[in-house]
């Protein structure tokens, strides 16, 4: 869909502090973050809402989600992630998006009223993704089956 702002990021017109991407998916920084490493994943397809996804590209999607709140852990100490999924309400960008929070206890996130951080500079918004790709980087390495003869 031309005019989607997450399909944009997809094809490269628009930039994004890309993650993680893989055929089917594409996981970036929020660039208004509820918490430092918020990160968004969707489709490569432009599907609206959750509702919309074939139940067999559900899976894949959720696989780069599960990666994401891993690489979280791994890669920027938190001790858990809020993942979460607006459908119309509260859907600022209508291309179905999971959002995954890194969260510590006394995080100060409560309810859904939480106020938003920023990023003090593009250095700092960088070094957090450098983060959480080397977290999966280092994931998806444990996770490979061992060559044949190891």
């Amino acid at each position: 869909m031309s005019g989607c702002k997450f399909c944009q990021i997809v094809t490269g017109e628009l930039s994004a502090e890309v993650v993680f991407a893989d055929a089917a998916t594409v996981a970036f920084l929020d660039y208004r973050p509820w918490r430092l490493g918020h990160c968004l994943v969707i489709p490569k397809v432009h599907y609206e809402t959750l509702l919309d996804v074939p139940r067999e590209e559900l899976a894949g999607l959720f696989a780069t989600v599960q990666l994401i709140g891993r690489a979280m852990e791994a890669g920027l100490g938190a001790e858990g992630s809020f993942v979460a999924i607006n459908n119309r309400i509260s859907q600022s960008v209508p291309h179905v998006h999971v959002h995954v929070v890194p969260r510590r206890r006394k995080d100060g996130l409560k309810g859904f009223f939480w106020p938003r951080e920023a990023y003090s500079s593009a250095e700092e918004q960088q070094r957090y993704a450098s983060l959480l790709r080397e977290a999966i980087e280092r994931l998806r390495a444990s996770e490979a089956p061992a060559a044949p003869g190891q």
